[in-house]
């Protein structure tokens, strides 16, 4: 966005969490789709705002999304990045750590995947496996665990201080919830792949993790670095819930913009279509006897 472009305030979209809804919700008591797409619809908007005065200005934003497994991250991180660049909204999901990197200082993984200027990085999962999967499952030992709570205040004080806007989510799914979510994902053949046999063993620690998780929202839910805890039995609702949320947290302006136009097409020039046996794939009638 050139430096001439003038600002301005962006409109207050972002309707009070606990207003009551215009709209009846489904049976089940969940959000409708219909209300859903269109509340999202009309945050994506805001989105792509948020979006270009982030490259205007320069901001670096960190987003970290923890919870238990079937929590409804991966979900919210789709919705955050359907509408926005994959430049600009960077999502990071580390796999397991290398021989190399266990040698390393923990932090030090993830410290290359820190936002520069213009950027937003996602962590779905985030430096907090220490204090979660990795405490709970035996990947580190007590001490490793309480040493990483006593040290990660600091740490996140110092990105803070380096200029990262560092928004920490928790995603609150209800015991019932999760066997819901786990179960269809037996079923269902396009959600096999998310349960994994360390989903199986997680499942099984719920009051571990519930312990764990209370210990790292003592040691770690600071003010320069809070952590915000979203119901996500809902995972419509949730996601809406979230988005408005993190647009109130990143001051942002809509940049003005000119009136787009679409140039007029070359000439054809001589130019003739050739005839070439394109390799188009077959066309099927849809859906499918």
């Amino acid at each position: 966005m050139g430096k001439n472009k003038k600002a301005k305030k962006s409109k207050a979209l972002h309707a009070d969490q606990g207003a009551p809804s215009q709209h009846a919700d489904a049976p089940d008591g969940k959000l409708r789709s219909s209300d859903y797409e269109r509340e999202l619809a009309r945050l994506h908007v805001e989105m792509v705002k948020l979006q270009e005065w982030v490259v205007h200005k320069g901001l670096k934003v960190c987003i970290v999304f923890e919870g238990r497994d079937g929590a409804g991250k991966g979900g919210t991180i789709k919705a955050i990045t359907e509408r926005v660049s994959p430049r600009v909204f960077r999502v990071v999901a580390l796999p397991a750590p290398s021989e190399r990197e266990k040698s390393q200082m923990y932090i030090q993984r993830y410290i290359p995947h820190l936002p520069a200027g213009g950027e937003v990085v996602i962590f779905d999962r985030s430096w907090y496996n220490r204090a979660g999967v990795e405490r709970v499952m035996g990947f580190c030992s007590e001490a490793q665990a309480e040493r990483f709570l006593q040290m990660v205040p600091a740490v996140e004080r110092a990105f803070v201080e380096s200029g990262i806007i560092l928004l920490k989510y928790w995603l609150e799914v209800s015991p019932e919830e999760q066997t819901r979510r786990l179960e269809s994902r037996i079923t269902d053949g396009r959600k096999i792949w998310k349960l994994s046999p360390m989903d199986l063993k997680s499942y099984s620690r719920w009051f571990d993790y519930s312990r764990a998780r209370d210990d790292m929202f003592k040691a770690s839910d600071t003010p320069w670095a809070p952590w915000h805890v979203i119901r996500s039995d809902d995972k419509k609702r949730a996601r809406l819930n979230m988005i408005s949320h993190m647009l109130t947290q990143i001051p942002y302006e809509e940049m003005d913009r000119e009136k787009v136009k679409l140039p007029k097409r070359d000439e054809p020039k001589g130019y003739v279509d050739p005839n070439y046996p394109f390799k188009f794939i077959p066309e099927k009638t849809w859906p499918l006897a």
